[in-house]
């Protein structure tokens, strides 16, 4: 997915001489291209989030459409007063790129994992957050954030990501999409788990279950449609993130059926309000927390 961003700016760029792009010392093998095409338009600020994250909202008050790429924790954590105040506040035009979705950096540890970022960025006034699920859904939400003056969280996977999506599937910001209209059940993902959300519809249906599949691949704003079609017609609802279930998607989807005044079987899976004092891979952390659906759809 870190290849379809950089390949999808470089277009861009090339017919917009306003892109800019920022990194903290992060990106080597990914963003050389862009920083050799464009070196008027690119800064590595070196390991200074804080002062990034500053610089691109006054490049952003000068005019430019500013990107700023790191590990997710570090563009997001480290600097969180500055995305607060310089961007969000001040509601300038800062798309906000974290890669490293989730456990992706498993193996770092705990700081570099990636699991209070949607809720942190999804707290924020003016602040959209987009998590694409595979390279279809990366690129139409870059494209589209180029023309989008407002503040972005834009989650990207580090792996490469096979895709979900016919090719002519329309992905637009705010909008979910549905990959599979079932009955039983719905299984709504976002970010780099809906490669779990296929792998378990495929299961489903060899076992005779036909879920819902969904990718929120928006969790601000909030595609509320489609959750209230699902509770109109009374069809239970599992939300799936890799990121803590407090503040995330699972929060996003029960605050959508609690102002609804309409009941219905809803269950957030994802990582509990704990810290993980792991290290491992990304599928270890998948298994330990039980993200992995596999063959789980009979307790469903």
């Amino acid at each position: 997915m870190r290849a379809t961003f950089i390949n999808t700016l470089i277009e861009l760029a090339r017919k917009d001489d306003k892109i800019f792009l920022l990194t903290a010392d992060m990106g080597f093998s990914v963003l050389e291209p862009f920083a050799e095409e464009f070196p008027d338009r690119y800064i590595n600020t070196g390991i200074t989030e804080q002062a990034t994250v500053s610089i691109a909202a006054g490049l952003a008050l000068s005019g430019y459409k500013v990107y700023a790429y790191s590990i997710t924790p570090f563009i997001t954590m480290r600097c969180y007063e500055q995305v607060r105040l310089d961007v969000a506040y001040m509601n300038t035009n800062v798309k906000i790129i974290g890669v490293g979705a989730g456990f992706e950096y498993g193996a770092a540890g705990a700081t570099h994992h990636a699991i209070e970022d949607i809720s942190l960025m999804r707290s924020l006034p003016n602040m959209k957050v987009v998590c694409p699920g595979d390279n279809l859904e990366a690129k139409a939400i870059l494209q589209q954030s180029a023309q989008d003056p407002s503040p972005m969280y834009i989650r990207i996977g580090r792996n490469k990501e096979a895709q979900y999506h016919k090719d002519n599937t329309p992905i637009m910001i705010g909008k979910a999409v549905t990959i599979n209209k079932g009955e039983d059940y719905a299984i709504i993902t976002t970010s780099n788990t809906l490669s779990i959300g296929k792998k378990h519809l495929d299961e489903a249906k060899a076992a005779g279950k036909n879920p819902y599949l969904i990718s929120m691949h928006t969790v601000k704003p909030l595609d509320k449609d489609i959750i209230m079609e699902l509770i109109e017609k009374d069809i239970a609802i599992y939300s799936l993130e890799e990121a803590n279930i407090v503040g995330g998607l699972g929060s996003a989807i029960a605050e959508v059926i609690a102002e609804s005044g309409k009941a219905v079987k809803f269950k957030r899976i994802g990582i509990p309000d704990q810290f993980t004092h792991h290290v491992g891979s990304q599928d270890y952390h998948r298994q330990f927390y039980k993200l992995d659906l596999s063959l789980d759809f009979q307790n469903l």
